[in-house]
C-alpha cells in the first residue's frame, strides 16, 4: 500500500458553494445522522458550523494533531492517509462530497491517527470540536445518534481488513469502490451511477497491487458496461453488478 502522493492538478475556485445557514440545513439534513436530530438541535449545528477552503495539495491535520472538529466535505477530495519517517504513504480512504469523518478523535479526544491533505481544491464544513461537544453535554440524549454512525464505521473497517485476508482483487476493488461511492449515495442522490474522482494509481496504493493489475480489471469491467474510466475518475454504471462482485465467490 505505499506509494507517493502525486494528485491531480485542479484550478483553484475560491467561491463557496454553501454560502447561507439554509443551504448549511438541507446538506446536513441529507445524510442519516443529521435527519432524525430535533429541530433546534439542527438550527444550533448550523450556526455553529463554518466553511473552511483548502486549496490542492494543502494539508487539513497531521498525524497526532490534536481534534479540531468534525469535518464534511462540500466540494473536491480529501486524501487519508499515513506516512512513515522515511517518506513511505499509506492511501487509506479518499473522502468525496458528501463524506463526513473525523468523528472518532472529536468524540473521544485523542490525537488524529493519520493525516489528510486535500487533493484538489476543496471546500469544508467544520464542526468546532468545543462548541460540538458543549452541546452534548448539555444535551446527552443526542450521543445515540452518533451510534449508529460509528457502528459503521466498525464494521467498515472489519470488511476491509477481512477482505485483505480472504478477498480475491476482483472482490477487493469492488468492495473498496462501493465503500467510496457510499458516503455519497447515502447523502441523497437519486442518480443510479456515480462518479468517483479516484485514479487508478489511488486504488492500487489502497489495495496494496500494482496499477497494471488494476488496469486489467477495471478495462474487463468497462468492456461489460460496469464503470467507465476517465482521467483521474472512475463512473459507476452498474451498482448492483459491483454488489455481487464484491461477495466471496
Amino acid at each position: 500500500m505505499a506509494g507517493v502522493y502525486r494528485a491531480m492538478s485542479i484550478p483553484t475556485v475560491k467561491v463557496f458553494t454553501i454560502a447561507t445557514n439554509a443551504e448549511r440545513r438541507n446538506f446536513l439534513l441529507r445524510n442519516p445522522l443529521f435527519q432524525a436530530m430535533p429541530e433546534d438541535i439542527l438550527t444550533a449545528l448550523v450556526e455553529m458550523m463554518h466553511v473552511r477552503h483548502l486549496p490542492d495539495r494543502a494539508r487539513l491535520h497531521d498525524k497526532g494533531a490534536p481534534p479540531e472538529g468534525m469535518y464534511a466535505v462540500v466540494r473536491g477530495c480529501i486524501r487519508v492517509s499515513s506516512s512513515t519517517r522515511d517518506g513511505r504513504e499509506a492511501l487509506l480512504a479518499l473522502m468525496e462530497p458528501g463524506c463526513w469523518f473525523g468523528e472518532s478523535s472529536l468524540l473521544e479526544g485523542l490525537p488524529r491517527a493519520y493525516q489528510a491533505d486535500a487533493q484538489g481544491d476543496s471546500e469544508l464544513l467544520v464542526m468546532p470540536r468545543a462548541q460540538l461537544n458543549a452541546l452534548l453535554e448539555s444535551r446527552p440524549e443526542l450521543y445515540r445518534h452518533f451510534i449508529p454512525f460509528l457502528c459503521q464505521r466498525i464494521r467498515l473497517s472489519t470488511l476491509l481488513l477481512e477482505g485483505n485476508a480472504l478477498l480475491s482483487l476482483e472482490e477487493r476493488l469492488a468492495s473498496r469502490l462501493l465503500l467510496l461511492a457510499q458516503n455519497v449515495l447515502q447523502g441523497g442522490t437519486d442518480e443510479p451511477r456515480h462518479t468517483l474522482g479516484v485514479s487508478q494509481e489511488n486504488l492500487s496504493q489502497m489495495l496494496g497491487t500494482s496499477r497494471q493489475s488494476i488496469n486489467k480489471v477495471l478495462k474487463e469491467w468497462e468492456q461489460n458496461g460496469l464503470i467507465q474510466r476517465h482521467y483521474g475518475s472512475i463512473t459507476l454504471c452498474d451498482l448492483s453488478a459491483l454488489e455481487r462482485l464484491s461477495m466471496p465467490g
